[in-house]
Formats: C-alpha cells, sequence, structure tokens
C-alpha cells in the first residue's frame, strides 16, 4: 500500500490508483499543442487495439463521466425514427432508461429483478415481436450487484435481426479479455477510471467505423455530439471540440503504459480474479453471504448482505474500516440490505487479506460475533 495514500478506494470507480499515475498530472498541457493532440490520437490508437483483431474500429474519447459517454452514444447513434431496446436488471440500465426517457427516444424496457441476469429468451422474443427495434443496449458487468449479463448471447441476438449493439462495458473494459467481435458489439462504451486505472475527468466510445460514419445530424445535443467529436479528433489530429481534460489525459496514458507493463488485459484479469477470491473467502468466514452466486458474479465489485445482527449497521462498519484505510462501497439493490467492495484497481490480493483482517477487527470492535453457515 502506498505510504501517501490515506486510504485505499474499494470501489467500482473512482478507484486506488498508483503513484506514476497521479504523478503524471503533475504538468500542464496545452489543448492545441502538436505533442498533446498526438498523445491524444496514441490513445486512440491503443484503446482500439485492446478490443479488437480485425474491425474497422475508431474511437472516440469525450468529457465527462461514463455517464456522458453512455449518454452521447444513445443521443447520437439512434435516428430521429429508430427505438432502443434496453435491457435492465440494475441502476445502470435503469439509467439508461432515464437517458432515452429525457431525450425522448423510441425505446422499450425489458425489466429485470436485480439479481437475474438478462433473459435471452425474452429479448428474442422481443426483437421478434417489434420490428420497429433498431437498435439493443445492455450492461455488460452491472455493478448495482456485480451481475456479469450475457453480452455474446445478446449481441449474436442483435445481429442475427439485423440491430445495432450497444454494449455499456464500464466496469468491464480492460479487466475482462474480450473483443468487439467475440460480443458483436457496434458500440462500446467505457471510462477512464475504471479498469484501465486512470483517474476520472473522461469516458471514451469505440465504434465500428461504418455505424458512426452513418449518424452525421442526429445527436440531440450540441457537447454530446458524438459524430461531430469523431470527426474532429479525426480531422484535426487529436483535437478535441471544447477543453479536454489535459491531466486526466496525460494520467491515462500513463495507466495504459501500466496496463501493458502488467502483462495486459488478460494478466489484470487474473489479478482482479484473485482479489475477488481472497475476498469473498475471507468475507464468507466472518459471516458475510454474497447477494449473487458465484456463476453470475464478475471479478469486479461484489455485493455481501448484512450481518444478521441487531448491532450491525453499514455506517458503522464503513467508519471502522475508513479508520484502518479502507473505504467500501454502499449497496444500491432495491430489495436486499446490501454493501458492496470493488476488486478493482491499484489493489492486490495482500490488500485484499489486510481488508478481511480489518473486518475481523471492525466486528470486534463493534462487540459483532459473525454467525458463521452451518
Amino acid at each position: 500500500m502506498d505510504d501517501d495514500i490515506p486510504y485505499l478506494l474499494l470501489t467500482p470507480g473512482p478507484l486506488t490508483t498508483s503513484r506514476t499515475v497521479r504523478s503524471a498530472m503533475l504538468r500542464d498541457y496545452c489543448t492545441w499543442d502538436q505533442d498533446y493532440n498526438e498523445l491524444v490520437t496514441r490513445i486512440r490508437e491503443r484503446l482500439v487495439s485492446l478490443v479488437t483483431r480485425s474491425l474497422d474500429v475508431t474511437s472516440v474519447l469525450m468529457q465527462g463521466s461514463g455517464t456522458f459517454c453512455v449518454e452521447a452514444t444513445l443521443g447520437s447513434v439512434v435516428p430521429p425514427d429508430g427505438k432502443v431496446l434496453i435491457a435492465n436488471n440494475g441502476a445502470y440500465g435503469a439509467r439508461m432508461v432515464k437517458i432515452a426517457e429525457r431525450l425522448r427516444i423510441d425505446h422499450v424496457e425489458l425489466a429485470q429483478p436485480e439479481i437475474e441476469p438478462t433473459n435471452i429468451d425474452r429479448v428474442r422474443s422481443l426483437l421478434a415481436e417489434d420490428p420497429a427495434i433498431t437498435h439493443v443496449a445492455l450492461v455488460h458487468c452491472e455493478t448495482t450487484t456485480g451481475m456479469l449479463n450475457p453480452a455474446k448471447e445478446v449481441g449474436r441476438l442483435a445481429r442475427e435481426h439485423g440491430k445495432v449493439f450497444i454494449l455499456d462495458a464500464m466496469s468491464s473494459f480492460g479487466g475482462i479479455p474480450y473483443t468487439m467481435e467475440d460480443f458483436e458489439v457496434d458500440y462500446l462504451v467505457s471510462s477512464a477510471n475504471k479498469c484501465i486505472q486512470g483517474v476520472p475527468g473522461f469516458g471514451f466510445v469505440l465504434a465500428r467505423h461504418e455505424c458512426l460514419a452513418a449518424t452525421e445530424g442526429y445527436a440531440r445535443s450540441l457537447s454530446l455530439d458524438l459524430y461531430d467529436q469523431w470527426r474532429d479528433m479525426e480531422d484535426h489530429h487529436g483535437k478535441w471540440r471544447f477543453t479536454s481534460p489535459t491531466h486526466t489525459v496525460r494520467a491515462f496514458s500513463q495507466a495504459l503504459d501500466e496496463l501493458d507493463a502488467e502483462g495486459g488485459v488478460e494478466a489484470r484479469h487474473l489479478r482482479y480474479q484473485e482479489n475477488h477470491r481472497v475476498l469473498v473467502e475471507g468475507m464468507r468466514g466472518l459471516g458475510f453471504a454474497t447477494l449473487l452466486p458465484d456463476e453470475q458474479q464478475a471479478p469486479i465489485i461484489t455485493a455481501f448482505h448484512y450481518l444478521d445482527a441487531p448491532e450491525f449497521t453499514f455506517q458503522g462498519l464503513y467508519d471502522q474500516l475508513k479508520r484502518r484505510r479502507f473505504v467500501i462501497y454502499p449497496g444500491k439493490v432495491s430489495q436486499a440490505a446490501t454493501f458492496r467492495i470493488g476488486n478493482i484497481g491499484h489493489v492486490f490480493p495482500d490488500d485484499m487479506r489486510l481488508l478481511v483482517e480489518s473486518c475481523r477487527e471492525a466486528l470486534d470492535e463493534l462487540n459483532i460475533s459473525p454467525v458463521l453457515p452451518g
């Protein structure tokens, strides 16, 4: 654990970054400078190389959080007469529904309980029943619960029915190995402060060139116009339309270097898996049950039920862990009392072991005895 970090962020983003990523922000950049714009161009190229083997794919960087990029995508690539099928089994699927409502995009919602993965049969039925649907949108890793949704199966159905597939890969890109070919995805959306382990400030969209090139004039927003942002970056060699988050961009470039040094996405995925394994094994040993069955769980963030003890409160556990330099996340599940612990970022299995021991100490201090299964 770096000595200059006041605590480890065990959250789905922002997350704990390395000292070298943070240090990369100590230099100022001009948005018009050629060196800076060349850096942006290299980032765009490196992102594409992470996600495709052969497709003609391009990338667009967009100021703001990941939600800005999701809204930019939905608002820019669905034509005025289009219709989106949105799979919703968590807070981030629900957010896409709200975006569609706010932008007055015609849509149909496939609503499911938060603890159920996207139902492939229902997707198939809706696509067969409603020929007006032009696009399908899915959250890959729903960080409400840690659910890993069946992106490959949904992508295949979208392709079979001739629909454009939009994947919110916010919490999976860079942390789980896959390509756009694997999921037959047309637009993939993620953010700088997730599994690439950069800092907040911008997100990005990976898009099939032919799909994005056909969307001129569709955008329902000026600043979130994905097509215009892409054209400026293409025509002006990395130039953003409006003021770009220069420090965040430089940190992201460093984070990409560190991803390469770790061994790429495959190696990072193995570390995240081990983080998750150590965490779950240790927390179950303290009496905490996971919300999801193991087969539905992504190694990104893990939701745990509250202990069945009258003395237990999330705030009490949170405060005790923060004193011990760990910050965890409240739950978002509507039907269960849960909290969440992130496995991603510049954290390692030994950090998870120390977290589990800190949880044990916290329970002792709170006079809570774990109730072990069996």
